[in-house]
């Protein structure tokens, strides 16, 4: 559970679930009229803060710079739309909306808040008295709803006792708390373009050379000797003769097969470059009034 005076640390910070997920950024905290203790925080999520969901902060710590609820993310987002600029308050209606979704026990929050042991209220539809929760404090240290002037701008604490934050910053204490807001850069994943494979034929031409063989006709003439007479003489002596030789040649043919070549395959690789971001953050500074501050610094 966060107090009162936690209240500062919390507005404009991040809120994260069980999980350590990031929620989205505390804008308003919403009191009991009855305790006047911390009971709702309202929380802007969405990718541009363009919702505000209601979380319970009785469960919930603040851990370093954020808020930590015991709720999982998802089920904040999916909390019932409350108008957060409807005067101030929960009406009945939205508060038990609210109860319902969280799982909390109206009856049992109703009988904490009236015997004061604790930060659960609502409006009493059974008596007079209300404890409808209500925006006394917002992140822009304006107040909300009707004036009360536990969280007010005016510097002066007034109203339920033990009000110890005003609008100029000043605490209980006679010290002054000076803040600063802190930008937070985060990445997103986005597509940036395809690529694909695409598979198609072509024809081309190709050439080889290769030798081809051919026979061509050789006429041959020997006189009549000793050795050939016999051969020469075997045949009638005067008679019309023929003699055909049959010549070859070879020719190219051709022939085609598939064949694997080569496989193809698309991979991603990563590359890290840096980009500058710019943006602006608020902070306080504090005026001495007067004050010669060397004097004490020496």
């Amino acid at each position: 559970m966060i107090t009162r005076e936690q209240i500062p640390t919390v507005m404009d910070h991040p809120v994260y679930d069980a999980d350590g997920d990031k929620i989205g950024e505390a804008k308003h905290v919403f009191l009991d009229d009855a305790t006047g203790q911390p009971e709702w925080v309202s929380v802007k999520t969405g990718m541009f803060g363009t919702s505000e969901s209601f979380v319970p902060i009785h469960e919930a710590s603040v851990v370093e710079d954020h808020l930590e609820v015991p709720y999982p993310k998802a089920k904040v987002k999916d909390a019932p739309n409350v108008d957060v600029d409807s005067g101030g308050h929960l009406s009945e209606d939205e508060e038990h909306r609210l109860y319902e979704h969280y799982g909390i026990d109206w009856d049992a929050a109703w009988q904490t808040s009236q015997s004061g042991q604790g930060d659960w209220g609502h409006t009493d539809t059974r008596g007079t008295t209300t404890t409808t929760p209500r925006a006394d404090y917002a992140g822009t240290g304006e107040t909300t709803g009707t004036p009360r002037a536990d969280y007010a701008d005016t510097g002066e604490a007034s109203g339920m006792p033990g009000a110890g934050y005003t609008g100029t910053g000043v605490s209980g204490d006679d010290a002054m708390t000076r803040s600063e807001e802190r930008m937070h850069v985060g990445v997103e994943r986005r597509e940036a373009g395809r690529a694909r494979l695409r598979k198609y034929v072509v024809t081309e031409e190709v050439q080889q050379t290769v030798p081809v063989r051919r026979e061509e006709v050789r006429v041959e003439r020997e006189p009549i000797t000793d050795a050939n007479r016999d051969a020469a003489l075997s045949g009638p002596d005067i008679t019309e003769a023929e003699h055909e030789v049959v010549l070859h040649e070879e020719r190219p043919v051709t022939s085609t097969e598939t064949v694997p070549v080569e496989r193809v395959r698309m991979t991603t690789d990563e590359y890290t470059d840096e980009e500058t971001v710019r943006g602006q953050v608020r902070k306080e500074e504090i005026d001495t009034g007067g004050v010669d501050e060397e004097r004490y610094d020496r």
